[in-house]
């Protein structure tokens, strides 16, 4: 009897050692190793701190670069009454303001967004209505995007790309027994994204427009959505686009610029500011002219602090500081997919879809940002998300972060076996 005992004890011991073993098993989550204990893990899977550091660092070199591009704009007589730091000074408050919302909208849990996101889509198009009454908007350079809220502007449009995320994932959840039927499946969504279209037309804002309908467009590709249905819309959405370009003069002219900024007919006119960033990319060469040193913002470059602030980064950084900044924005959208795809592989299709969307709105408005101050795209009104000035658009751009990080907390903390 005592050396059954004894022998159980053994075993049972034996077997102790090996569940201390597999326990002690590092668990890869998002890059980084965690050791874990026999219950907990001895480091906290909080927060993704790679991806708020990738956030910070082009929060900073946006202000810097704000900063730069803007502090000759006084020399205009139309800013002749702002002091050189106006602009700077105006960016960090957003930035500050933005900051504070983005930690507010941290706390909400996603089963809240997620009841909510047909809601938040309704109110945005409410706002997209608001912004186009008389007295009520701001209008500036001719485009009515803006409500004036005392001395802020908010455009409505960037509450409209975070609505559609929401609302375009919530749909997909909804609708995922009938996804392989196109008048069930896609045509609600078609529809509620074209009245979204015509109220940024009616603006205009063809570039928000061009960023929603992506948006929408990808994330029914991620929620599984027919191959030949997905095709289908692509092309649609093609042919829509190029029919608005065609029935537009001035956007015929912009296409025209594009094609040929140098010539004679578009220099001084539509191809004006694609020729100027060319130039300051140019002077740019490899390693940039330095901090500071950029000649185009000195009001040669229209909009150089907002729209074409990548030229500038070019002009003083040189092909290295744009390789940077592409690869930030490459590594970002990469993280964010990450984050969605394993939010997904735990069973939260809603909180996947969402990262996944804010990923691709994110990558998506950097890569034509890009490749407009570079040329490669013809010149369309969007800025560099983070970097550009512009409260709303910042503000915006620092709330779909936090939901992203709050999609990651909530997957880290599934699977260390709490509850999201």
């Amino acid at each position: 009897m005592n050396a059954a005992s004894a022998t159980f004890g053994k075993l049972t011991g034996r077997n102790k050692r090996r569940r201390a073993r597999a326990d002690d098993l590092p668990v890869r989550i998002g890059g980084l190793e965690y050791a874990r204990t026999a219950s907990t893990p001895s480091r906290m899977l909080g927060f993704d701190r790679a991806l708020i550091w990738v956030c910070v660092a082009l929060l900073a070199w946006g202000l810097v670069m704000v900063y730069s591009a803007s502090i000759a704009l006084p020399d205009n007589p139309r800013y002749a009454h702002y002091s050189s730091t106006f602009f700077v000074m105006r960016h960090a408050t957003w930035m500050a303001l933005s900051l504070m919302a983005a930690l507010v909208v941290f706390q909400v849990r996603m089963d809240w967004w997620e009841k909510s996101a047909p809601w938040i889509f309704i109110g945005s198009l409410a706002l997209l209505i608001v912004v186009l009454v008389p007295h009520v908007s701001s209008v500036i350079n001719g485009a009515r995007r803006w409500i004036s809220l005392g001395p802020i502007n908010f455009q409505p449009s960037e509450i409209a790309k975070i609505a559609v995320v929401l609302y375009a994932a919530d749909y997909m959840v909804r609708k995922m027994e009938v996804k392989e039927r196109f008048f069930r499946a896609v045509l609600p969504i078609g529809a509620a994204v074209a009245v979204v279209g015509l109220l940024l037309l009616a603006q205009p804002d063809m570039g928000a427009f061009l960023v929603i309908a992506v948006i929408a467009m990808g994330i029914l590709f991620l929620g599984g959505v027919n191959a030949r249905m997905f095709f289908l819309i692509a092309a649609v959405l093609a042919v829509a686009f190029a029919l608005m370009i065609w029935a537009s003069p001035w956007r015929r002219e912009r296409i025209f610029a594009y094609l040929d900024p140098w010539s004679e007919e578009h220099v001084l006119g539509k191809g004006y500011q694609l020729s100027h960033a060319l130039i300051a990319v140019g002077r740019g060469e490899v390693f940039g002219v330095g901090l500071g040193g950029s000649i185009e913002k000195l009001n040669w470059l229209p909009e150089a602090h907002t729209d074409f602030l990548t030229a500038i980064i070019g002009e003083e950084f040189g092909l290295i500081g744009l390789v940077c900044l592409i690869f930030m924005f490459l590594w970002l959208t990469r993280r964010i997919m990450v984050i969605g795809r394993q939010a997904i592989a735990l069973d939260r299709v809603f909180s996947g879809l969402v990262a996944q969307g804010i990923g691709l709105w994110l990558g998506f408005q950097a890569f034509i940002n890009i490749g407009v101050n570079l040329g490669a795209l013809p010149t369309k009104g969007l800025t560099l998300p983070f970097m550009s000035y512009g409260g709303s658009a910042l503000m915006a751009n620092l709330v779909a972060i936090a939901i992203v990080l709050r999609v990651d907390v909530e997957s880290r903390t599934l699977m260390r076996g709490g509850r999201k």
